[in-house]
């Protein structure tokens, strides 16, 4: 099948691979459908349901802040209607990898927390590498997480390359965000263009706060009632993922609380309620670990709870995600995931990494330097795309800039091969053009290991670029899985 209709009348395949389009320019099965869909759709039409849904989460409150100098600018959440497809088995593979990738996460969190720090002594990961990672906190020795689930909750970033094959480009371990927006997005899409679910049988993504809630309660301690009280501790209103913090207390049909809302008294966790003090079993914090307990840590911090790292240590409350997880999404730390796998299960990685430098080697850094102006360069201890250097695309200055940085400080940077990101359709003025994304799906681990059917696609919405944070001014799609129709129900 070819295009032609108006929308795509302008469409000419990006470098590396189309999600939807083949290299001849005919449509791969699985987009065909959509494709003949948005063939009968002008672009006025499509830009009035994309004003339709910025009208809706604008009036929900569905939105993200940027920060820029300081000051906050609140945005509406960015979405273009053309979905993102995932065929069943392709997913199936993604599933496979992703289990084994966080397993293997846990496992080196739980040895290097509570077990003998085997990997360390055994030169699977560097001793010296770990121990001064930003991430890195004494404070989580000997804290028991019930089946060793420290990440409960992870995000990991893939992308895909040129040939279209799967690559991790960042573990997000401490408090990974986005997945309201994956709910809205789906409801979203539903509202605005219906029919083109018809002849698509869609994985639903509406179940994440029934998924979240019964592995939180796996996490919960042996003093736990059969319902476990479950909260979610969040920095306040002014945080940039505040709508996100709402929006999984309500899916949940749990309490959003706030520091001053908690109070430790003898190792147990109470939340102050209008019908008196109740015992906390978890709490699902949206808070970084140096503000958790202004007594055991950031002694100026008004957003955590006094005495709650000696109700940890007591046992009598879990908090998800797990106190020290930053050491194990430290970028300096992800060159090891695959060795990790190796290590922990004995299995070679389904999900590569992307091939990265370290330059703490001499050898790898004197390569990298060589090449940096077609190389991207990251800070380790970054976020949100800040500070990334992107070689092709930068100027002498910030090349000369990077170089010195890592001169000064190479525990402090990576740097990767450019992967030129898969592309996929998105509307520009009149017509559609391919854009570069990439994918966050998110992955729980209470008894079992799980992944969320979906991820949020997260698109750079300017001609070219790489960078698809929403920080940075990308915006996102809705995922399809698609279901396996060869599984027949029992």
């Amino acid at each position: 099948m070819s295009f032609l209709g108006r929308l795509f009348d302008q469409y000419r395949r990006a470098e590396g691979f189309d999600e939807a389009f083949r290299s001849d320019g005919t449509v791969r099965p699985h987009y065909e459908q959509v494709v003949r869909s948005f063939e009968e759709i002008d672009a006025d039409e499509l830009r009035r349901m994309e004003g339709v849904v910025a009208d809706e989460f604008r009036r929900l409150g569905i939105t993200f802040t940027v920060y820029n100098d300081d000051e906050g600018i609140e945005r509406t959440w960015p979405i273009d209607l053309f979905p993102r497809i995932i065929e069943a088995a392709e997913w199936k593979t993604l599933e496979t990898g992703l289990k084994q990738r966080v397993k293997a996460l846990n496992f080196f969190l739980s040895d290097l927390y509570v077990g003998e720090g085997a990997a360390l002594s055994d030169g699977v990961v560097p001793e010296w590498v770990v121990k001064s990672s930003q991430g890195f906190e004494r404070n989580a020795f000997g804290i028991q997480v019930p089946y060793g689930a420290h990440c409960m909750i992870a995000g990991i970033d893939l992308v895909r390359d040129g040939a279209g094959k799967y690559a991790v480009l960042e573990d997000n371990l401490r408090n990974p965000s986005g997945i309201s927006y994956v709910v809205e997005n789906r409801a979203a899409m539903v509202k605005a263009i219906p029919r083109i679910f018809d002849d698509h049988t869609v994985e639903p993504v509406d179940q994440y706060g029934e998924m979240l809630r019964h592995a939180l309660e796996a996490v919960a301690p042996p003093t736990a009632n059969e319902r476990p009280t479950i909260v979610i501790l969040t920095p306040g209103v002014y945080n940039a993922a505040y709508f996100e913090h709402a929006f999984l207390a309500r899916s949940m049909g749990v309490e959003l609380v706030e520091g001053q809302d908690l109070v430790v008294d003898d190792q147990v966790v109470y939340a102050r309620t209008i019908h008196g003090s109740l015992p906390v079993d978890v709490i699902y914090r949206r808070i970084d670990d140096n503000f958790l307990d202004p007594v055991a840590f950031e002694a100026s911090s008004s957003l955590g709870v006094p005495g709650l790292l000696g109700a940890m240590r007591a046992g009598t409350v879990t908090v998800c995600n797990a106190l020290g997880n930053g050491v194990a999404d430290d970028k300096a730390v992800y060159p090891y995931v695959p060795d990790m796998i190796r290590y922990y299960l004995n299995e070679e990685p389904i999900l590569p990494n992307v091939e990265t430098y370290v330059m703490w080697d001499q050898d790898q850094k004197a390569e990298a330097l060589d090449r940096l102006d077609q190389l991207v360069t990251k800070p380790v201890a970054e976020s949100g795309g800040y500070g990334i250097v992107i070689g092709p695309h930068a100027s002498e200055t910030e090349l000369e800039g990077a170089r010195k940085a890592i001169e000064e400080d190479p525990r402090n940077w990576i740097v990767q091969e450019v992967v030129q990101l898969s592309s996929l359709a998105c509307l520009s003025e009149s017509h559609l053009e391919p854009r570069h994304l990439d994918l966050r799906p998110f992955v729980l681990t209470g008894e079992r290991t799980e992944v969320f059917p979906g991820g949020l696609t997260r698109v750079a919405l300017e001609r070219g670029s790489l960078v698809v944070n929403s920080s940075q001014g990308g915006g996102s799609k809705d995922t399809w899985i698609l279901a396996d129709q060869t599984e027949v129900p029992a």
